[in-house]
């Protein structure tokens, strides 16, 4: 699969789990779904990613939670979208979930690229 067909599978799948998500109570604003190279390296050096982040090739991307209005940061109110969304996942598509990370960044949904979740 090349990196333009991932993405383009990538885009569809966001939209299930947006759709999931708010047929299940759940409201969803958009946080980072792109993010340059010197912003991910950046975030390397303090600790809170990696400089090879999938969201550099779009294919990653962070999610705000609200449930009853009210923000939530915390991973463990993301569970439910995590496991949907790891749910999605095909033989061609891994579907990986931020609060299954070694530092838990829950409203994190990637797909695995070359071995980068």
């Amino acid at each position: 699969m090349t990196l333009s067909e991932k993405q383009r599978l990538f885009t569809k799948l966001v939209g299930e789990l947006i759709t999931w998500s708010y047929a299940n109570g759940y409201e969803l604003t958009f946080g980072e779904a792109q993010r340059g190279k010197l912003q991910a390296e950046a975030n390397a050096a303090e600790g809170v990613g990696i400089a090879s982040s999938n969201h550099l090739r779009r294919l990653a991307v962070d999610l705000n939670l609200f449930l009853n209005g009210e923000y939530r940061v915390d991973s463990e109110a993301y569970k439910p979208l995590g496991d949907y969304w790891k749910s999605l996942s095909t033989s061609e598509c891994e579907c990986a979930w931020g609060g299954d990370f070694h530092k838990p960044d829950g409203n994190h949904f990637s797909v695995e690229w070359n071995g980068v979740r």
